[in-house]
């Protein structure tokens, strides 16, 4: 054994080998850290933004999106292989999602809402990650019912926004917001105007009218606010964390499908679907925190 080491620290070749593999088992890691980040910026409830965080990977990501020349020499090997897949993540999770919520409406909401419910312990221990006070109580709860207020007279003048050039504008701009918000999911935004199952569809379907616009809206979205939101997190990060859950409860609680608990049997099968989303939130979780 002791001369097999020898060779191995003698012989350069040897070296190299060992070098390449450790560089090819980084590569892989990232990418299936990134695919993990891409599935979490669709699923209602799983964060990306939280993910990256838990990954160590935020931190890279918002230098690069601050300053690309000088992240990308010192994030290149990171960042390639994250940003693919999340780029993979992303598209093959709106696929099946699209899916599922034009055949399945209700009971993938109510995966959904499991979803969201299973990754709120994660996102509160997040948030009290550097302390907490009564005004982070204060900026949850203002957060949920102002909210929950505009929502609810959204949805009773019922206003929505066209699935249109505007609407795929709109939706890049929540998809930026989800990535560089932790715990802001860009479904809580969509879900309660319309627009989520139309956006997954065509996302998933890569139909460029819609892809495009979307693109070029997180793209400058991402650019212009990054700076910003690491300031701001910086200086008041338990406050805007805990506002953050707020909007992602009171968003919530709107989707709920509460018709589908009317009847015994559909009752059943919507229950099993929360309890499935939780339980796939709570792993998601613990891989993370592994």
């Amino acid at each position: 054994m002791i001369k097999k080491k020898s060779v191995e620290k003698s012989n350069p070749e040897c070296r190299r080998s060992l070098t390449d593999r450790s560089e090819l088992q980084k590569f892989v890691l990232h990418l299936l850290q990134g695919a993990m980040i891409g599935i979490g910026a669709v699923l209602p409830g799983i964060s990306g933004g939280v993910l990256s965080v838990v990954f160590g990977i935020y931190e890279p990501i918002m230098a690069f999106l601050s300053n690309p020349r000088e992240a990308l020499s010192q994030y290149g090997r990171l960042l390639l292989p994250v940003l693919l897949g999340a780029a993979g993540g992303f598209l093959l999770s709106a696929r099946a999602i699209g899916f599922f919520l034009t055949r399945y409406e209700v009971l993938s909401v109510c995966l959904f809402v499991g979803l969201i419910v299973g990754m709120l312990p994660s996102m509160f221990r997040e948030a009290g990650e550097k302390g907490r006070s009564r005004w982070d109580l204060y900026a949850l709860a203002g957060a949920f019912f102002t909210v929950l207020i505009l929502l609810s007279l959204v949805r009773r003048i019922s206003v929505s926004i066209p699935q249109g050039l505007f609407g795929n504008l709109f939706c890049g701009f929540c998809v930026a917001l989800s990535i560089i918000v932790p715990g802001m999911s860009f479904s809580a935004l969509l879900m309660p105007l319309g627009l989520y199952t139309s956006f997954m569809e065509e996302v998933g379907a890569v139909y460029l009218p819609a892809v495009v616009p979307a693109v070029l809206s997180a793209g400058v979205t991402m650019v212009l606010l990054a700076k910003q939101i690491t300031r701001l997190l910086e200086r008041h990060y338990s406050v805007v964390f805990h506002g953050i859950i707020g909007i992602v409860l009171a968003a919530t609680l709107v989707i709920v499908p509460f018709s589908a608990f009317e009847n015994p049997k559909t009752s059943a099968v919507s229950l099993l679907c929360l309890t499935a989303g939780a339980g796939t939130a709570l792993l998601f979780s613990m891989l993370g925190e592994m």
